[in-house]
């Protein structure tokens, strides 16, 4: 499986520069002006890790094939978008598309960059946001909870929706049902506010080591949230240089993780995944799973055959893997098990699945 994350923010915040970072491309067009992004960008990226290099060079696999991530450059919302305002129902169209909502907001001062309000503050813009995704689910939810459809729902997936109109005739997100309610009924409601968010504080250059003022306000407004720092321009710059020259530059400027990796790290752990591995002398790849899957979920990754007629699976850890030169000496040494269909996989397995006829 893939996971797709879609930037949003008011415009001019920088999602256009964000995205071109992310996907080291140029599709995106960055200007000075709202909406200039109208239908959305996307760029897969594929997921760094290190832990396959290392295995992919061990079996001397032909291909290295990495996880990947999908990033969508959706237009800028303005307040009134779920009344049509702006590109209206057609930017929360694009939103309902994707796993996790990346909320890009302006944390820097400049007269060069055009501003949709007379002044700085994401709380305001993150705030803006929210109310138009929460007025969207609102019709969403009345429309869905009428008598005519009403007939065509399960009795439990109508005590949900109820629930959360509720919530959001109140003025709240309805996060709290996610603990009371199964993933399946969260996923089939389609609504935006259940969608989880990573909140990205988009600072001028001199910020991005320390943070500043409106960053700090982001990180005390919403603790229990995860929110990240980036500098779009230099994310930007630094995606620009070659590999080798990346390290440096970043060493110099005192960073220590690219925008895209923090993005990579909140994202697999706000959406529960983790990594398994398989690898031989054709190919070593990376696949994402969620979190707690069995062995025969991770076999149906690979093929749906694969979880139907699934034996055993010869398991490694990758560090195992590594420490030992591959799966013969683990064997060797006693490092190889066999895991049954009961068998949860942890992040960093090295599989290698036996099926049935």
């Amino acid at each position: 499986m893939s996971f797709k994350c879609g930037i949003v923010g008011l415009p001019n915040v920088g999602k256009s520069t964000l995205f071109n970072a992310l996907t080291t491309s140029k599709k995106a067009q960055a200007e000075n002006f709202p909406f200039c992004t109208i239908d959305p960008n996307v760029g897969i990226v594929s997921v760094p890790d290190e832990r396959l290099k290392k295995i992919s060079l061990i079996s001397k696999s032909k291909k290295t094939i990495y996880a990947g991530i999908t990033f969508v450059d959706i237009a800028g919302l303005v307040k009134g978008a779920s009344k049509g305002e702006g590109l209206g129902n057609k930017f929360l169209s694009h939103v309902r598309e994707v796993d996790t909502i990346i909320h890009l907001t302006r944390c820097f001062d400049s007269e060069k960059i055009q501003n949709v309000n007379e002044d700085v503050d994401p709380i305001r813009d993150i705030e803006i946001i929210e109310t138009e995704i929460l007025l969207s689910d609102l019709e969403s939810l009345q429309k869905r909870l009428e008598k005519a459809n009403k007939k065509k729902l399960e009795e439990e997936e109508i005590t949900f929706l109820e629930e959360c109109l509720v919530q959001i005739n109140d003025g709240k997100k309805p996060n709290n049902l996610k603990k009371k309610y199964g993933k399946n009924l969260i996923m089939q409601s389609g609504l935006l506010s259940l969608k989880p968010r990573i909140i990205v504080c988009n600072v001028d250059e001199k910020s991005l080591v320390t943070g500043n003022k409106y960053s700090e306000a982001c990180k005390k407004k919403f603790s229990d949230e995860n929110v990240i720092i980036v500098c779009a321009d230099i994310e930007d710059q630094i995606m620009d240089l070659q590999e080798k020259d990346r390290e440096e530059f970043m060493l110099e400027s005192g960073i220590k993780n690219t925008g895209l990796n923090n993005l990579i790290k909140v994202g697999y752990s706000t959406l529960g995944l983790s990594t398994f591995f398989t690898s031989g002398p054709e190919e070593s790849r990376a696949w994402t799973i969620e979190k707690n899957s069995t062995a025969p979920e991770a076999a149906g990754e690979i093929h749906t055959d694969f979880k139907k007629k699934f034996i055993r699976a010869e398991t490694v850890s990758h560090d195992d893997f590594i420490k030992y030169n591959g799966f013969n000496e683990c064997k060797n040494e006693g490092r190889l098990r066999l895991e049954g269909k009961d068998y949860i996989v942890k992040d960093g397995d090295v599989m290698f699945f036996r099926t049935g006829a």
